[in-house]
């Protein structure tokens, strides 16, 4: 009888804990004498902490999700900067930009060069120049993914780059830099994280690692999701959500993900929603249809035992049913704020189109089972 056989790839060093962002400047001693820094709209907020850098730091600041032109505009600062090495110090947008940055400088070339399905997809043969992740959001666990994603309006479209050596060599999670996220923000990201948790437990790509760590996740979001918004001070409620989104991004990192973030991807190209936000619309719909795909076309498929053992750990009830876990989620969903995606800009003349290209992502080939276009089209119109 054969076992398993799978991968595990990470950051070459994650360091976590509330405090720990002080120790960024001897960590990333040693990385050269220049260094580019990106980080969100309001760089004042980490002033103390750029400044402590052991280099001569550039600052970009990056609002709003990237886009080919943004990334193209940050190579460009970096280059002119004489960068040796990248800090990105903000959410998972600043994170996915400084990836880029950091695989551009070591590789050369534009981000069309290597973007996915709407780029060239060239490999990537070189290693990035040593990049450090520092979230300030607990949501997209970009600091320990191999891929950034990247939004072309000119295709209307987001599009991943990808590379095992675009893991970040450095992973620094302080708690602490979540508390003043804003209530929307810290929704949307967090049930982006709890969707990061479901997802890789789910997954045609599960392994015993990532079914241990997304498990643990969705543990971690019970127990700080809600608390979290309710009470942004609240240092333990956001240490749970930091370790949730930490857990789901090595979890995703290694299994992948599914038809929410397929959908997502698709969206967010289309508007100018937040990330999480499109995630958060879709989690309760999307797994009502899996689960009933599942049911009728795959009754004995380990999916079902994984959704029901997600119930458990959301509700924190053995007996809990899969609805009673999808009805957690539809319930934190309304009490976190979300609204529907029509309500954020979507035109329900485009589920088709949406539709089309959703089947077709990367992220969806990870979905438990094949959805088919009548079945991504219901849960796509349940979300609006």
């Amino acid at each position: 009888m054969s076992g398993p056989t799978f991968e595990f790839a990470t950051a070459t060093r994650i360091v976590f804990g509330p405090g720990r962002a002080q120790e960024l400047p001897a960590l990333v001693a040693g990385w050269g004498e220049r260094v580019v820094v990106l980080t969100g709209s309001r760089p004042d907020r980490h002033r103390a902490l750029i400044d402590a850098l052991p280099m001569d730091a550039a600052i970009v600041t990056v609002s709003g999700e990237p886009t080919v032109g943004v990334a193209r505009e940050a190579v460009a600062a970096a280059r002119e900067h004489g960068a040796q090495a990248v800090v990105s110090l903000g959410g998972g947008s600043v994170i996915d930009l400084g990836k880029t940055v950091a695989m551009l400088l070591g590789n050369g070339g534009d981000p069309l060069d290597y973007l996915e399905v709407i780029g060239r997809g060239q490999p990537i043969g070189r290693p990035s120049v040593p990049f450090a992740a520092v979230p300030t959001t607990a949501g997209t666990g970009a600091e320990v993914t191999m891929n950034a994603v990247l939004a072309s309006p000119e295709h209307g479209r987001k599009a991943s780059v990808r590379a095992r050596s675009m893991l970040p060599a450095l992973a620094l999670v302080d708690p602490l830099l979540t508390v003043d996220c804003p209530p929307a923000v810290t929704a949307a990201s967090g049930l982006d994280a709890l969707t990061q948790c479901l997802e890789p437990l789910v997954s045609r790509n599960a392994t015993p690692i990532t079914d241990a760590l997304a498990a643990q996740g969705l543990r971690h979001a019970a127990a700080g999701l809600r608390a979290a918004y309710a009470d942004g001070t609240d240092v333990a409620a956001r240490t749970e959500m930091a370790l949730c989104s930490l857990l789901g991004g090595l979890s995703l990192a290694n299994a992948k993900l599914g038809a929410v973030h397929g959908f997502a991807g698709v969206i967010g190209g289309l508007v100018p929603v937040a990330h999480g936000a499109i995630c958060a619309a879709l989690l309760a719909p999307v797994t009502e249809a899996n689960v009933r795909a599942l049911r009728e076309r795959a009754a004995d498929h380990p999916a079902l035992a994984a959704y029901r053992q997600a119930a458990e750990l959301l509700t924190g009830r053995s007996d809990a049913t899969v609805e009673d876990g999808v009805e957690w989620i539809a319930a934190t969903v309304r009490q976190l704020g979300i609204t529907g995606l029509a309500a954020g800009g979507l035109d329900p003349a485009l589920v088709d189109e949406v539709v089309d290209k959703t089947g077709s992502s990367s992220s969806t080939k990870g979905n438990p089972i094949e959805l088919t276009p009548a079945e991504l089209r219901q849960a796509l119109v349940a979300a609006l």
